[in-house]
């Protein structure tokens, strides 16, 4: 019975992945996206093609904990000051492009003989957009930092949060709701101070629980701890808004925005994303499965041009309204475009409608398969619309770039690793005005930098996803400033193969160090001791009375036979890869400046020591790949 209760649980599974990994790489390599992979392959496998799954509706309750996720990591990306920022595109854009939209299709639906309350509830549930395809779209292109970006963004979350009041006004327009208005309105007052409870809680936890909570669990250095502690509160956000009668993916936001300014930000990112892509894509599934195949067949026709017709309507009315607001052409139209999918709470508005009467069941049907239509539809129409602007900037002729220049660039420096090396590095930056980003794993670092004016997140960065999540991927300069030789090694690798445009700095612990990182790809690396020795060394002439020039041109010449020797010393292969269990045998200190004189002891032990020295070093010189 068990093995029986485990296959069970197993198949499922299996056949998810299973279509998934068939599904998401071909649709990628047609140029079509990930997510219409995950439609096709939810249609593929759902009741209407192969039936292996009969309940969409029980897969899509476990795979709203995707979007879910999904708006925690977009909140950790927010800052409550650039929020406030966007105010106007929020509150001004979104709702304008809610309404206007919401009132167009509410009239377009009156002449199909849909009942004015009926239509009411269409126009307000295919206003909505949806927010899992639109910023998974802006996640694979890399754009949701841009203009058309955070303005699709500040339309999307607008929408969110007027979820809430939406659904507690949908059962004042059911039949019969005129005679207990007073009833129906009392009970929308009691949900809407509800929802606003559930909200001061979440944000007073997140103002004075989290950092102190997360800091504790740093402390034990148990990562899957951390992991947990990031699905704990991102779970329990969401569970907290479900049961205020509020959207799940709104309480994610609140805890992602709270966190927004936590030196764990990158880390918690990093244990989320591995979910949020999995579960996103099962949602995607989900809506695949949900379609139903026999009445789209039976109403192809009428099917097809009211979702085509609802796209044009939504992408109309969202580039006019961000042409108003200033929005450049261009991205009026791509904004415009990942705007126009019916949203993922049209699933929710649209059946309810039905059980309250207010759409008849077939309505409600067709209404529904044109949500799901629009959700294939879109994200072609959103590439056909990319395709187009860059087949147009092509025909165009290039400007010519002077390639020495960084006249307009935006890029930041990475510092991984805040200890005594890594903090003297970044005040030279700042002191410069650079837009530096550094993460640590040692939560007493962290509690440190609050000193010097500026945030160390935490985060390891011998981790890729860690990496990505703290800015890797747009950073011009990464700088690798750990105590830790193995780690920096790795680190600078992991860096090379998958950020090739950075320019890699590092921190080497010793010769053997740097000679490693240079056959690494490092383009800059010096050992943490030498600058300070030499200083230390040219401050000591002065003191035995020699001129500051003359100590400074000594000092000048040593570094320059050192890099000369290291360059010679890499180019021979006389330092072979790092091995650091076997240092001493592999190197040998050497002078750079020949000695005037021998060597000599002042006691027999001494001399010993110094004539087994003499013979190893004579040994070593003569072997071949000996240290020189």
């Amino acid at each position: 019975m068990a093995e029986h209760s485990e296959a069970s649980f197993l198949a499922p599974i299996l056949i998810f992945c299973l279509s998934a990994v068939v599904a998401v790489p071909l649709f990628k390599r047609l140029g079509l996206g990930a997510v219409i992979g995950y439609l096709v392959a939810g249609l593929a496998i759902g009741p209407a093609g192969l039936r292996l799954f009969t309940d969409a509706n029980m897969v899509r309750t476990v795979a709203e904990i995707g979007v879910v996720m999904l708006l925690f990591v977009i909140g950790l990306e927010l800052k409550p000051s650039k929020l406030l920022a966007m105010r106007r595109d929020i509150f001004g854009l979104g709702a304008a492009q809610f309404l206007v939209s919401g009132a167009v299709i509410a009239a377009a639906a009156i002449p199909l003989g849909v009942p004015l309350n009926g239509a009411i509830l269409l126009g307000v549930s295919l206003a909505l957009s949806a927010t899992a395809i639109a910023l998974q779209i802006l996640d694979e292109r890399g754009t949701l930092q841009t203009p058309h970006g955070q303005r699709t963004f500040a339309v999307l979350l607008f929408q969110d949060m007027s979820v809430v009041p939406i659904l507690a006004l949908v059962p004042l327009l059911a039949p019969g709701s005129a005679n207990a208005g007073g009833t129906d309105l009392t009970g929308g007052l009691l949900a809407t101070a509800q929802a606003l409870g559930s909200i001061a809680a979440i944000v007073l936890a997140g103002r004075y629980l989290l950092n102190p909570f997360f800091r504790v669990l740093a402390w034990t250095e148990a990562r899957e701890v951390m992991t947990a502690a990031a699905l704990l509160v991102v779970l329990g956000a969401a569970l907290i808004m479900e049961h205020a009668g509020m959207s799940m993916a709104l309480g994610a936001f609140l805890a992602g925005l709270l966190l927004a300014e936590s030196n764990f930000r990158h880390q918690l990112e990093a244990d989320i994303e591995p979910f949020r892509g999995l579960l996103l894509g099962l949602f995607f599934m989900s809506v695949g499965m949900g379609m139903d195949a026999r009445l789209i067949l039976s109403n192809a026709l009428l099917l097809a041009l009211a979702a085509a017709g609802l796209i044009a309507l939504k992408i109309g009315v969202a580039y006019a309204l961000e042409r108003w607001m200033g929005s450049p052409r261009r991205d009026a139209l791509r904004s415009a475009a990942l705007l126009a999918p019916a949203g993922e709470f049209s699933f929710v508005l649209v059946p309810m409608a039905g059980a309250l009467a207010i759409l008849s069941p077939a309505q409600a049907g067709l209404a529904s398969a044109v949500a799901a239509l629009t959700m294939v539809l879109g994200p072609v129409v959103a590439k056909g619309v990319e395709i187009a602007l860059e087949r147009r900037d092509a025909s165009r002729p290039a400007p010519e770039f002077d390639l020495d220049s960084f006249d307009g660039a935006h890029g930041a420096a990475l510092v991984i690793g805040f200890g005594r090396f890594g903090q003297l590095a970044t005040q030279v930056l700042l002191a410069d005005g650079v837009d530096v980003t550094v993460i640590d794993k040692d939560v007493d670092r962290i509690k440190a930098a609050g000193r010097f004016g500026f945030k160390v997140y935490y985060g390891d960065g011998c981790r890729l996803d860690v990496l990505r999540a703290s800015g890797a991927g747009t950073a011009r300069v990464i700088a690798v400033c750990v105590d830790d030789r193995h780690a920096a090694l790795a680190i600078v690798e992991l860096v090379r193969l998958n950020f090739p445009l950075a320019q890699v700095h590092a921190r080497a612990y010793d010769r053997i160090h740097a000679v490693d990182l240079i056959k690494a790809g490092v383009d800059y690396q010096v050992r943490e001791t030498l600058v300070s020795a030499l200083e230390f060394g040219r401050e000591t002439l002065v003191a035995l009375g020699a001129d500051e020039q003359r100590a400074e041109e000594v000092r000048q010449a040593v570094r320059d036979r050192d890099e000369q020797r290291l360059a010679l010393q890499q180019a021979e292969g006389k330092l072979r890869p790092a091995d650091y269990t076997k240092i001493a045998p592999r190197f040998t200190p050497e002078p750079l400046t020949a000695p005037k004189a021998k060597s000599k002891a002042l006691s027999a032990e001494t001399q010993d020591v110094i004539d087994s020295r003499d013979g190893a070093a004579r040994s070593n010189a003569d072997a071949p790949g000996g240290a020189s």
